[in-house]
C-alpha cells in the first residue's frame, strides 16, 4: 500500500515508518524537519515538508495522521495553547482539504487523538462511550477528532486513536522521567493516586496495523493497555526496574508553581479501559507494566 504519515519522525511515527516499510509498504513521511526524515526514518522513505506539496493525482490507500507540537515542552500562556490547537486542528483541517481535492480518496485515516479527551475524572473506569470532562486538554482532544471525521463525508473510513501514556526507548514521557529515577532521586507526584493509563509504543503500532487490516474497525479506540496503574504504583514498579529506590515525591503545591495550568496533565489522570480492543480481540503484547518498562529500558 501507498501510505502517508504526518509526524512520522516523532517518537510513535518513526518506529511505525520502519515497520511500513519493513511490510513492503510505500511511505511517505510530512515532517517540518523534512531534512531529517531520511536519517530518522530509513533513506527509503518519501519526504514532505508541507501539505501544499501534495497534488490531486496523488494516491494513498491509508493515511496516518501523528503531527502535534509538543504538549508539555513548555507552560501553557495562550500563546502555547494556540500553537497547541492550531498543530493538531489546523493542520488535521488542512489535510481534510487536501483529501477533498484527491482525485482518489485514501480508503482510511487513522488520526491520532489521546486520553486527555475524557478529562480528569479520578477513579472512575472510562471505556469510550464515557462522558468526557471539559477542561483544556478535553477540548482540545474533541475538535481534533470533528475534525477528522470530517473525512467520512468523502467515504473514508475515519479510526480515531485515544492514546495513553507511551512506552518505549528513545523518547515520550519515559525518557523525561529516567534521569531522577536512575539517580535514586525519583518519586510519586503529589499524592500519587492519579491513574496513569500507558500502553507500549509496539502495541500501539499493532493497534494501527490491525486498524490497516479490519475493515470493520472505525470510530475511537483507546489505545491504552488494559491494566492502568496510579501514579505511586508506576513510580514504584519504575524504580523496582531500575533497581534504585523511589523516595522523594514531588509535592502537588511545587508542580502548580513550576507548570502553572498545565500541571493537570500530572495532577490528574485517567482510568482507562481498551474496551472496543478487547471487544475486537486485540491481543496486547505487553499488557503488564513492568514487562512494558523493562523492555524499554533493555534497548
Amino acid at each position: 500500500m501507498n501510505i502517508l504519515i504526518t509526524g512520522g519522525t516523532g517518537f510513535i511515527g518513526r518506529v511505525l515508518t520502519k515497520s511500513l516499510i519493513e511490510q513492503g509498504h510505500t511511505v511517505t513521511v510530512l515532517s517540518r524537519s523534512q531534512d531529517n526524515i531520511a536519517k530518522l526514518c530509513g533513506p527509503e522513505v518519501n519526504a514532505l515538508g508541507s501539505l501544499t506539496q501534495l497534488n490531486a493525482g496523488d494516491c494513498y490507500q491509508v493515511i496516518i495522521n501523528l503531527a502535534g507540537a509538543p504538549i508539555v515542552d513548555a507552560r501553557w500562556s495562550e500563546d502555547r495553547k494556540q500553537l497547541i490547537r492550531a498543530s493538531r486542528i489546523g493542520l488535521t483541517e488542512h489535510l481534510i482539504s487536501c483529501i477533498a481535492r484527491m482525485d482518489v480518496k485514501p480508503e482510511l485515516l487513522i488520526s491520532g487523538s489521546a486520553i486527555g479527551y475524557y478529562g480528569n475524572q479520578g477513579d472512575t473506569v472510562l471505556t469510550e462511550q464515557a462522558t468526557p470532562y471539559e477542561d483544556f486538554s478535553q477540548q482540545l482532544c474533541a475538535d481534533w477528532e470533528a475534525a477528522a471525521k470530517q473525512a467520512e463525508q468523502y467515504g473514508v473510513r475515519v479510526c480515531l486513536i485515544r492514546t495513553g501514556l507511551v512506552v518505549g526507548n528513545g523518547g515520550g514521557f519515559l525518557q523525561r522521567m529516567l534521569p531522577p529515577f536512575r539517580l535514586g532521586l525519583g518519586g510519586r507526584l503529589g499524592d500519587g493516586r492519579q491513574w496513569m493509563s500507558w500502553i507500549h509504543r509496539q502495541d500501539w503500532i499493532n493497534i494501527a496495523l490491525t486498524m490497516m487490516a479490519d475493515s470493520t474497525m472505525q470510530g475511537a479506540y483507546n489505545a491504552t493497555a488494559p491494566n492502568p496503574v496510579t501514579n505511586a504504583e508506576f513510580t514504584q514498579i519504575l524504580a523496582q526496574c531500575l533497581k534504585r529506590p523511589a523516595l522523594l515525591p514531588i509535592p502537588a503545591w511545587l508542580l502548580k508553581l513550576l507548570l502553572g495550568e498545565m500541571s493537570q496533565l500530572v495532577l490528574g489522570g485517567q482510568r482507562v479501559l481498551p474496551e472496543r480492543l478487547l471487544a475486537q480481540g486485540f491481543k496486547f503484547q505487553y499488557d503488564d507494566l513492568a514487562a512494558a518498562l523493562n523492555e524499554a529500558l533493555a534497548r
